[in-house]
């Protein structure tokens, strides 16, 4: 835990005079998300508030505002945890991804498309992927995702994502074979950015939804097996 405070110090500068509950939040998902809270983690307050320099109030409204995105739990006499998700969840996860992503994808209208952010994606992964850091190869997954949601321009639909794509990540935070779950879909998003390069709208989504059903059922493989060992828990504070 003293590893995850000493970095958490270092994003006390993003709050500047303005600290809110909300940009406390901001940060706690982007570490949640980034691994350095793992599921089971319980989350101090006393660590946590003095590492970020807020108020007891701020980091319980913040810790609130988590629990509602479904990221934190609160536990009665014993404080509030990183998110263990349920195999459930996982499939609830890709069931609002295929709707969401698809319905993006399907409603782009004519080419042609704003690509720069998602063909950005793709190169952060390859990079990542020759260094040999398969979880910055899940990290550029997510943002190719991202970026492909946003090709919608609907700040509700990036909202709604977001908060799915961190729950996403407590998932691949319990798999002991990160290769192995990421590297088949660099050469698949490869792929989908090529069908949108020429204009395949259709040709695009039909990528997808074979991307999306295929990798819920290598998540939830590898899932079900790491729960079922008791492989998922953190520390404590």
């Amino acid at each position: 835990m003293a590893e995850q405070l000493a970095g958490l110090a270092d994003d006390r500068a993003l709050l500047g005079r303005t600290s809110t509950a909300e940009r406390v939040s901001d940060i706690l998902r982007s570490r949640i998300a980034d691994g350095f809270f793992p599921p089971g983690t319980r989350l101090s307050e006393d660590s946590i508030g003095g590492a970020l320099g807020v108020s007891r109030n701020t980091l319980r409204e913040a810790f609130r505002l988590l629990t509602h995105e479904r990221l934190l739990v609160h536990e009665l006499n014993r404080g509030v945890f990183v998110r263990v998700l349920t195999v459930e969840d996982v499939e609830d996860i890709y069931r609002t991804r295929a709707l969401v992503e698809c319905a993006v994808v399907r409603g782009l209208g004519e080419p042609p498309y704003a690509l720069q952010a998602l063909r950005g994606a793709v190169t952060e992964g390859q990079v990542a992927a020759v260094e040999n850091d398969w979880k910055s190869v899940g990290t550029a997954n997510i943002h190719f995702h991202g970026e492909l949601v946003a090709l919608a321009g609907s700040a509700r639909t990036d909202e709604l994502m977001r908060s799915v794509f961190a729950e996403l990540r407590l998932a691949f935070h319990v798999v002991d074979d990160p290769r192995r779950l990421h590297e088949p879909y660099l050469t698949r998003n490869r792929q989908i950015l090529q069908a949108l390069e020429a204009g395949d709208r259709v040709g695009a989504e039909k990528l997808l939804e074979v991307y999306l059903r295929d990798s819920l059922e290598r998540v939830v493989e590898v899932y079900r097996r790491r729960v079922g060992e008791g492989a998922v828990g953190g520390g404590d504070d």
